[in-house]
């Protein structure tokens, strides 16, 4: 190894661009191949998202309507059909907390879960979950079963 044949370490340079500004005989002298006059061309140089070269921005010209509520809590819909198919399949006998319907994939550990009155329950079964519609409710108390609000 000696000076002629020195070269930098594999992956620790990144820049291998042609230097601008450093005089014409590099071929990237003069205007610095940013072209003549106009915004692009001058130093500080820094355009607004989603500016469109002065034609009004898509963000302005799609109408708005209707707002998201930032504080909205959403719930995982489970209706009573399903949990009577799970009955029906064998799966859940007599108690249906959210473990199991984690483990059925109805819902994500991180979801809330709301039952919905859907379909009917024959099955008198002890159902945990965040929520309950007065119809499910009412539903799994006819059924002789019991709810429980976590």
């Amino acid at each position: 190894m000696n000076l002629s044949n020195l070269q930098p370490a594999e992956g620790s340079t990144h820049n291998q661009n042609k230097r601008v500004g450093r005089g014409e005989g590099s071929g990237k002298g003069g205007t610095s191949a940013r072209g003549h006059k106009g915004a692009k061309s001058r130093s500080g140089y820094s355009k607004k998202i989603g500016f469109e070269g002065g034609q009004m921005p898509l963000q302005r010209r799609v109408p708005k309507f209707g707002f998201k509520n930032i504080n909205r809590i959403e719930h995982q819909g489970v209706n009573l059909d399903t949990l009577q198919a799970l009955v029906d399949n064998g799966i859940v006998t007599d108690t249906v907390d959210f473990t199991v319907l984690v483990e059925n994939r109805l819902a994500t550990k991180t979801e809330l879960v709301k039952i919905l009155g859907r379909g009917e329950l024959k099955a008198k079964l002890k159902v945990s979950a965040h929520k309950f519609t007065a119809t499910a409710k009412a539903a799994i108390e006819a059924a002789g079963g019991e709810v429980i609000t976590l």
